[in-house]
């Protein structure tokens, strides 16, 4: 079950100097007003339109890999968005890829988010969270939750207050119900917005964190080897996988730190590679795969999607995909 923020994305590529007259960190997502989001589409050279949000993409990623199977279960997806044209057209996409959904109506526009894309095939993101603000704890899917093998979410859910109760909420519960909750840290920003909340919550609570270098880096406040952070981060949760892009992965459980090596490919756009390798992982959980082949899984499916234009799975082959742990 994942909760998270259902955003459409207009995706446009643009220059360096495009994101310097907007003074952004490439890389990174801002939140911003509609306003800003509506000068930032009409400044730029043009765009294309897909449903989007790092939850959601996670969620059409599991729906992808699970397929026809009848013995996997079905990703399930909750999160706020408006009244309007763009909501109900994301729930109908969400539930024709195979992804049970429980929205939450709001009075306000559903989300959106502008995703330049730099000649480096970096992404940097501009959001203006609409109604995902008000998802709140009385939003959150019971029947979904208590039925789910595990429970995913993301920082993104700390930047208003009705969203991170309803995953106090949704997380207490999975706690309750020892269904285990795996978490990724999202952004730079969120971690640096909220450092010390995090700290003093993800122990104890989380069964397994995401994060990139720079994330788990700003999280740990360790500045050293990549295995140097891993080894600060083992306090946070009992397992910890950091992505490093085209390096793969670094995951530890139990006390045993693995390296999992990337795929070299030419990358297109990096949207979307964070919440596609948490699918990839969550596969192999979902199906008892050791850590190596859940990285495994991670890495390959984050690997294919960066090599595509936007955050597409329809052009990806999901054998190729399960292939590198049935080889």
């Amino acid at each position: 079950y994942i909760i998270e923020n259902p955003l459409i994305d207009y995706v446009m590529h643009e220059n360096e100097s495009f994101l310097a007259k907007l003074d952004a960190r490439p890389g990174t997502m801002q939140l911003v007003e509609h306003a800003t989001f509506q000068a930032i589409i009409q400044a730029s050279c043009g765009y294309t339109i897909v449903p989007g949000g790092s939850g959601a993409n996670t969620a059409r990623a599991l729906a992808m890999l699970t397929g026809d199977e009848q013995a996997s279960p079905r990703p399930c997806y909750s999160g706020g968005v408006g009244d309007d044209e763009a909501g109900r057209a994301f729930e109908t996409i969400m539930s024709g890829l195979g992804i049970d959904t429980a929205m939450a109506m709001k009075n306000a526009k559903t989300g959106v988010s502008a995703i330049v894309v730099t000649p480096d095939h970096e992404r940097t993101m501009f959001t203006s969270l609409g109604a995902c603000r008000d998802f709140s704890p009385g939003d959150v899917s019971e029947e979904f939750l208590a039925d789910s093998a595990c429970f995913y979410a993301t920082g993104y859910l700390w930047d208003t207050d009705p969203q991170k109760q309803a995953l106090f909420h949704a997380v207490d519960r999975a706690n309750a119900l020892d269904i285990p909750v795996y978490f990724d840290l999202a952004d730079p920003f969120v971690v640096d917005r909220y450092w010390k909340d995090l700290c003093a919550w993800l122990p104890g609570r989380v069964h397994t964190i995401f994060a990139n270098r720079q994330e788990l880096s700003r999280m740990t406040g360790c500045g050293g080897t990549d295995y140097e952070i891993m080894r600060d981060a083992a306090r946070l949760a009992p397992t910890v996988v950091m992505k490093i892009g085209r390096g793969g992965c670094l995951a530890q459980s139990g006390g045993r730190l693995i390296h999992v090596k990337g795929e070299a490919v030419v990358p297109v756009d990096t949207t979307g590679a964070g919440d596609s390798f948490s699918a990839g992982f969550l596969y192999g959980v979902l199906h008892h795969r050791s850590l190596k082949d859940c990285a495994k899984l991670g890495n390959r499916i984050a690997a294919r999607v960066v090599a595509v234009e936007g955050c597409r799975y329809d052009c990806i082959d999901r054998d190729d995909i399960l292939a590198v742990v049935t080889a």
